[in-house]
């Protein structure tokens, strides 16, 4: 852990088998800024050539929980990381506001619940050159009344434009590998196990985010989906308290903003449920616009929801449209994710796999290592000549 301490490097590291419990447990890399709910408590970090995972499953109580993680902090590069065997995710990134300022570089998450969980991570957030496989649901980033304080939102701090997608939404998605998210055999627990099976990302309440010249391949239920997130209880921050739709005592945080452009679709879809296929759509309330456009299947053409959403919605716009209500893709995302709202959820005929046991997973062969830091250094008290060795 490091806490709330300024600038740290973390490098060439290894960890297994930080079990969760009670307490701050089952994290096993953290750049912790402490539970202030309004401020950020770190600010500068580099992670590189880390390798997080667990070897012991006996029950959720005691699973490894997340791989690499930071909150509530400011600033920094994650790069070359792979994680794998968590019951949440991977990779954290959450609780920074519109300040995250990191960038998430050559990451590998496999066999996890989700591959990566960022809640009320935004501004400047870029995920890259990343591969993220195996798991239960692929990539989740959401706004939730936790991890203080909410909502996730991509926008540029200041009104900013990004220099990476020529508008306000800083918060990218890129050039990354999201495939075979289909696997129930993980651990899995709290929110995370409602993230739906066989779906490659999750924007769960998010707004102004973009999903960019990516590849989406073999999910089962969608490559990406685009929903908002029903919570409850106060203080509610950032989301609408007492939904007329969600009734008494809930929050909800609806999506709006976000564009999923020029990504590459191959064979989503494979349950084959009403609604299954390259990515969707739906939000409760008027808000201005997603916006899809430039994604291709590689089969000849878009599934045809998804193509219904490009001709509707080819460009984001500022003013308030109709809300998209959904119900066929609405019943289909709570029916994957195990909740039932009658009259909403299964209808007949939905299948989706369900979990029958937990499989843990040895590290893969080759992974990165770190080169070496003394090639090319002068001669120093941490870094020799080789002609000197044995001669200290």
């Amino acid at each position: 852990m490091v806490w709330k301490a300024d600038n740290v490097w973390v490098q060439n590291l290894t960890t297994c088998n930080f079990l969760g419990g009670s307490g701050n447990t089952g994290n096993e890399i953290w750049w912790d800024g402490g539970d202030n709910r309004t401020k950020i408590g770190g600010h500068g970090l580099i992670g590189s050539y880390l390798t997080a995972t667990s070897t012991f499953f006996k029950g959720e109580k005691s699973a490894a929980t997340y791989g690499v993680f930071t909150s509530h902090w400011s600033g920094g590069t994650l790069n070359q990381l792979y994680a794998s065997n968590f019951n949440d995710s991977g990779f954290y990134i959450g609780a920074c506001q519109q300040a995250c300022d990191q960038t998430l570089n050559h990451a590998w998450g496999e066999f996890n619940a989700l591959g990566y969980s960022g809640t009320n991570s935004g501004g400047k957030l870029v995920v890259e050159n990343s591969q993220f496989d195996k798991n239960q649901d692929g990539f989740d980033t959401n706004s939730q009344n936790g991890d203080d304080p909410p909502p996730q939102n991509g926008a540029c701090p200041h009104n900013a434009i990004s220099p990476i997608t020529h508008t306000n939404s800083c918060w990218v998605f890129m050039h990354n590998y999201v495939h075979d998210n289909n696997n129930l055999r993980v651990p899995s627990a709290g929110g995370a196990a409602a993230g739906p099976v066989g779906t490659g990302i999750s924007i769960s309440g998010g707004r102004n985010d973009t999903v960019m010249d990516n590849r989406f391949v073999n999910n089962n239920a969608w490559g990406a989906i685009i929903v908002n997130f029903p919570d409850n209880g106060p203080p509610c921050r950032g989301g609408t308290k007492n939904s007329p739709i969600l009734g008494k005592g809930s929050c909800l945080y609806d999506e709006w903003g976000d564009h999923v452009i020029g990504n590459t679709f191959t064979h989503n879809g494979g349950y084959g449920n009403p609604t299954n296929g390259d990515f969707e759509q739906l939000n409760f309330e008027q808000h201005p616009s997603d916006c899809f456009s430039g994604n291709t299947d590689t089969s000849g053409s878009l599934t045809p929801v998804s193509a219904q959403l490009e001709q509707k919605y080819p460009v984001c716009t500022a003013s308030a449209v109709d809300p998209n209500l959904n119900v066929p893709f609405l019943d289909e995302v709570l029916c994957d994710s195990l909740i039932n709202v009658p009259p909403f959820g299964c209808q007949k005929g939905d299948h989706y796999p369900h979990r029958t046991r937990v499989i843990m997973h040895p590290l893969p062969k080759g992974l990165p290592t770190m080169p070496n830091p003394c090639a090319g250094v002068p001669s120093n008290p941490w870094c020799r000549p080789k002609a000197l060795k044995g001669h200290h």
